[in-house]
């Protein structure tokens, strides 16, 4: 007699790490979001070496001037050094680990005697910041790319990132980094316009323009994106624009209807409800399952209702009022980097509910659930997590919301978008920088130890003297 064995779904293990690592130089983990100077994470980009022995954290200097990058040891997550300085750079926005070194995104100013140069200004004496990409072996500088300002798509307008929101990733079989970060245009036809651009640089430091893939100008107003390696070129991209929709821009690297519409946001002032974090919040929104063609994507929605049309635009473009007061998280799924599983957004005008092919991972309304993250254990199980409001104060339509935190949950969902078990809760732990998915298939991020308040601005913390830290922790997440 054949007996035959159903196979039961994993549950999560959390393990954490507290004050475990200490930083050479101090670090502010706060960061004021657009517009209302909420509190978020300040991104702490994290990658771990494919030999498996080796992770390096990017840190900003308290003092705002400098970038630190300090080699971990990751079994213990204790400091291996040696560490490196990068001067002059204003954030880290995205690290890439080798084995012997890594690639950093980051931000910095163009000396005023270069042609071409972005304007200075009152927060920017010394030039307002250019994003670069930094390429490190063994403790020494091998190159430093700029992909905006001088010289780079002049045709197209040249381009600065006073904000370092962005990412970036490598392609082992393409051999290229991928950057996709916003800017603001100085000189050209969107000269004082917020969008978006990916641009690749192979790993001698030579920007590349690939027809195609390489993007001056792509999402109007993006304050958040989504990133993922590919094989090949394009790589795999996710954008959230301010006419109301977020696009899978693969194919389209934009906000064409080309691209496919994964869903519908109320859009206002420039702001889409944060929905990849906001402001520092543009990381581990998008993941590929290993040894696989399939991604799985989150974010933060109010939903959608009440369709209209967006007479800006045009035909395929419509804007949307939101469903709900607080915000939901999401989930989608792709078989590839340019098809979504399943029905795409409508843009259907007069139609009264935008959302009805959203999965959503929290279905409730009511509280307010943001910093959406995700990762995947293996070809099979990923991992969603966001915090929570459970009484929310939600007073401006198209940001954030304020309240008392009331937890980070976690929870396990499928590689066909299915939840499994109940979310794992926590009160002292937050995803504050790129979640990894370590050899083993356990997943780890960075984030530090404190009292998470999320009832007030930034400034009603009392400064970034309080919230200066030397102590960095982590967490890591498993299956049993």
């Amino acid at each position: 007699m054949v007996v035959l064995v159903t196979a039961v779904d994993p549950s999560l293990k959390l393990k954490t790490y507290p004050d475990i690592l200490n930083l050479q130089w101090p670090f502010d983990p706060v960061k004021a979001s657009y517009w209302t100077n909420l509190p978020h994470h300040r991104r702490t980009p994290f990658a771990v070496s494919p030999d498996g022995q080796t992770g390096y954290l990017a840190y900003l200097d308290a003092n705002g001037t400098g970038v630190h990058v300090q080699h971990i040891h990751p079994p213990s997550m204790t400091s291996k050094g040696p560490d490196v300085t990068i001067p002059k750079v204003y954030e880290a926005a995205g690290i890439v680990a080798h084995n012997h070194g890594f690639a950093l995104l980051g931000n910095e100013p163009i000396p005023s005697t270069t042609s071409d140069d972005p304007p200075s200004g009152t927060d920017y004496p010394e030039g307002t910041p250019v994003p670069a990409i930094y390429r490190y072996a063994n403790g020494k500088q091998q190159w430093k790319t700029f992909v905006a300002g001088p010289g780079v798509h002049a045709d197209d307008g040249l381009s600065m990132a006073p904000d370092m929101n962005g990412d970036l990733v490598w392609s082992d079989d393409a051999q290229l980094y991928g950057a996709y970060f916003v800017v603001t245009d100085y000189e050209g036809w969107a000269k004082g316009h917020f969008g978006d651009s990916i641009e690749y640089v192979n790993d001698n430091g030579t920007l590349e323009t690939i027809e195609g893939a390489s993007n001056s100008w792509g999402c109007s107003h993006n304050t958040g994106i989504a990133f993922e390696a590919a094989d090949q070129p394009p790589f795999a991209s996710i954008c959230a624009e301010d006419q109301g929709a977020i696009w899978l821009n693969t194919k389209g690297t934009g906000m064409s209807t080309g691209g496919v519409k994964i869903s519908k946001e109320n859009t206002t002032n420039g702001g889409g409800g944060e929905a990849m974090g906001g402001m520092s919040g543009s990381y581990s929104s998008l993941a590929r399952f290993i040894n696989s063609t399939s991604y799985i994507f989150t974010w933060a929605s109010r939903g959608a209702t009440d369709l209209t049309e967006n007479t800006w635009m045009g035909e395929g473009y419509t804007n949307a009022a939101n469903r709900t007061n607080g915000r939901r998280v999401a989930m989608a799924m792709f078989s590839d980097k340019e098809t979504k599983v399943g029905a795409v957004a409508s843009s259907e005008v007069g139609a009264t509910s935008g959302d009805e092919q959203v999965n959503w991972v929290t279905p409730t309304a009511g509280p307010d659930r943001s910093n959406a993250h995700v990762a995947v254990f293996d070809d099979q199980y990923a991992l969603v997590t966001y915090e929570e409001i459970a009484e929310p104060s939600c007073d401006f339509i198209a940001m954030g919301c304020g309240g008392t935190f009331t937890g980070t949950y976690y929870q396990l969902v499928d590689n066909t978008g299915n939840k499994i078990g109940q979310p794992l809760k926590s009160m002292d732990t937050y995803v504050a920088g790129d979640m990894v998915t370590l050899a083993n298939g356990t997943i780890c991020w960075p984030y530090v130890k404190m009292a998470w308040q999320l009832d007030q601005a930034v400034g009603g913390y009392g400064g970034a003297a309080e919230t200066t830290t030397k102590k960095m922790s982590f967490a890591c997440m498993s299956l049993v």
